[in-house]
């Protein structure tokens, strides 16, 4: 009997009809196999992985195959989006023993959980064979089987362990970290290391702040030339804006076409932060685009930010993306359609498979004249158009608490940031940019609010939701940071005390149930269900991690109620990556990022004044932040917002006041004086 039926996770779902007696993730399928004394399969993935699909097709929809693992196994399907925790203590078993990792991950356990063989995809008939060596192996050579899983857990253990070396994550340390990208970076297509390659959002917001702070031009050109290569790019959706997981290739032509929201989230932060600090109307363009791409693709009104877009579209990849030169000139016409061949370097030979091409930008448009960036922008919506009718993706519509607070607090950074800025470009390029911004705020403000009201449930955070309703799985330490970060950005957004508030219950439940000796966290709490290891990983990749995550929700708390030991916490947390960052750097990205944050101060830059949106002292706050400020502005002692307490007028008229670390300046009441103070 497959058990899936009722799941809230797409990827369950969509093997409900399998002809494997698949269970859910819980205790009665560890039972079952204990009163079958049979092994386990552990099948992990995610609805938008393309070789999850695969294998599906192969193996898990195949009637044989389900009659040898119904026989001789307990089959249990696990979505890696909704149980991180599982996904990690698996993933560092398959890692130890095959050295790599990925998905789809096949895992062999013993009814108590413990792995003894794991490996990644298999082809059927590899997957037959080593279906009936395990069972063999079960039945016939039960001792070694189990010394084998013993010396897996030891060294998952020891994998996770807590309790390591801590040093204070120092300049001298980031600046080692900065030198050391310098060293791994591809000064020919940007980005770090070659095939595949993924967007090193992460890294990217380090290097900002690195620059900020030191002044660095080496640091803030290779994040210029990395936005600006993956930009034109295929892996960045030249028509409806959203970026791809990763590039096949080394130079960010062929994607692998999923797209990811915490991709997009924190590739949002990085285009705004490069457009702050620089005016770069590409950056501008892109943030735009992206920020488009979440409200109109990813956002469902009233249900928060959908986890993904699939690689497939009808077993296909790329079906939907991709262009010939014909195509182009059917929907254009001749003219445009040749004008858009060269412009999105569309051949007859192609760059993809079959003759087609996926969309790059081949030409430099942002800075060209208006009349080209007009028909440039026509062909774009003219080919949107046309491409909707085409068979599309499916969408993993699943709501992760973690990514959407990565979603609220890029946006977040975007729509405060655009709205004090004025009005940028020719009139339709500032219109598209106010309607854009708008759409923008209703979907951060309308997705902080469902986290609010559906993944807090009796004090404590859901991982994940869908359709409205929240699953049964534990937040794990990601999701209460992202989330007390996102809450954070939105207190400074609206002014409103109830989102401070909110934060700081997230991270004292963090803080109570979470929290290792030496300033360590584990990423699972102490009552959540114990698996074979405890994981407490403190190193950045696609997400930062829950430790670099909580450390940066502590960081802005701190700062925005004036509460040193939230601050104190955020450096213990820090001191235990520290370690690794000058080593590791690519690894501790968002660690290094927050890291900056606190060797700047960080700043809290209170503007009291009756205009919060249209103040040029709240403009210039935003414009001249230095790295982790906080900013709030409204009026003088308004309720709820500790920044704004004890903050008179100047003279009857507006004011900023700025502090760093706790310390307090003379407040200023004209824009010089106050960018004086911030840079």
């Amino acid at each position: 009997m497959n058990r899936l039926a009722q799941a809230t996770s797409p990827y369950l779902l969509q093997h409900a009809d399998n002809p494997v007696d698949w269970w859910p993730w819980c205790d009665e399928a560890f039972a079952e196999a204990r009163r079958r004394d049979v092994p386990v399969l552990i099948s992990v993935g995610y609805s938008a992985c393309h070789w999850c699909h695969v294998m599906a097709h192969e193996s898990f929809e195949n009637e044989g195959v389900g009659r040898l693992l119904n026989e001789g196994f307990v089959s249990i399907k696990v979505d890696r989006e909704e149980r991180p925790d599982v996904d990690a203590v698996y993933m560092t078993a398959t890692q130890a023993m095959t050295g790599q990792g990925g998905w789809p991950m096949t895992v062999f356990a013993t009814p108590d959980g413990t792995p003894f063989y794991c490996g990644t995809y298999f082809p059927r008939a590899n997957f037959i064979r080593l279906l009936q060596s395990v069972s063999s192996a079960w039945q016939d050579q039960r001792e070694a089987v189990l010394r084998q899983g013993a010396a897996v857990v030891e060294a998952v253990g020891g994998a996770q362990a807590v309790g390591g070396p801590t040093a204070p994550l120092t300049a001298d340390l980031l600046d080692a970290a900065a030198t050391q990208l310098a060293s791994e970076y591809d000064e020919t297509n940007g980005g770090f290391g070659g095939a595949p390659k993924f967007p090193p959002h992460l890294n990217l917001l380090f290097l900002l702040r690195h620059h900020q702070r030191t002044g660095s031009p080496q640091s803030l050109e290779m994040v210029r030339h990395t936005c600006e290569a993956m930009a034109r790019g295929g892996i960045h959706d030249q028509l409806a804006g959203g970026f791809a997981r990763y590039s096949v290739d080394g130079h960010w032509t062929v994607p692998h076409f999923e797209k990811m929201l915490y991709d997009n989230a924190l590739l949002l932060r990085v285009y705004t932060q490069l457009w702050r600090l620089t005016g770069d109307a590409l950056a501008l363009r892109v943030a735009r685009d992206i920020a488009r791409f979440l409200a109109d693709e990813l956002h469902r009104p009233g249900q928060g930010f959908a986890s993904a877009l699939d690689a497939d579209t009808e077993g296909v990849e790329g079906l939907t993306y991709v262009w010939t030169p014909a195509q182009l000139v059917e929907v254009l016409g001749d003219e445009d359609g040749r004008w858009a061949a060269d412009l999105f370097a569309v051949s007859e030979s192609g760059t993809f498979e079959h003759g087609t091409s996926v969309l790059k930008l081949a030409r430099d448009v942002d800075d060209a004249d208006p009349a080209v960036r007009e028909r440039w922008q026509d062909v774009v919506r003219r080919l949107l158009a046309a491409r909707d009718t085409r068979p599309q993706p499916a969408r993993d519509d699943k709501v992760v608490a973690a990514w959407n607070g990565l979603a609220v607090t890029a946006l977040a950074e975007f729509v405060r940031l655009v709205e004090t800025s004025g009005r940028i470009g020719t009139e339709g390029e500032a219109n598209l940019l106010e309607g854009v911004t708008i759409v923008a705020d209703g979907a951060m403000r309308d997705t902080a609010e469902y986290l609010a009201r559906v993944h807090m449930v009796d004090g404590r955070l859901r991982r994940a939701s869908r359709d409205g309703r929240v699953g049964e799985p534990a937040g794990v330490l990601e999701d209460y940071g992202c989330v007390a970060e996102a809450f954070c950005a939105m207190h400074q957004v609206t002014g409103e005390g109830r989102w401070l508030e909110w934060a700081g219950q997230l991270l004292d439940t963090a803080l109570a149930h979470f929290a290792a000796p030496g300033g360590a966290f584990y990423d699972t709490a102490d009552d959540a269900e114990q698996l074979v290891a405890r994981p407490a990983d403190p190193t950045d990749n696609a997400t930062p991690s829950g430790r670099s995550a909580i450390a940066a929700a502590l960081v802005a708390y701190s700062a925005l109620t004036g509460q040193t030991r939230y601050r104190e916490v955020a450096a213990a947390a820090l001191s235990t990556v520290a370690p690794i960052v000058g080593r590791h750097a690519r690894f501790t990205g968002y660690a290094a990022t927050v890291g900056e944050a606190l060797l700047s101060g960080p700043y809290e830059i209170a503007v009291v004044t009756a205009d919060p949106a249209g103040d040029p002292l709240v403009a210039a706050a935003h414009r001249h932040a230095p790295p982790g400020a906080v900013i709030v502005a409204g009026q003088p002692d308004q309720a709820g917002v500790p920044l704004l307490a004890d903050r008179p007028l100047l003279d009857g008229g507006p004011a900023a006041y700025v502090c760093r670390g706790f310390v307090c300046q003379r407040p200023v009441d004209t824009v010089d004086g106050l960018v004086a103070q911030l840079t």
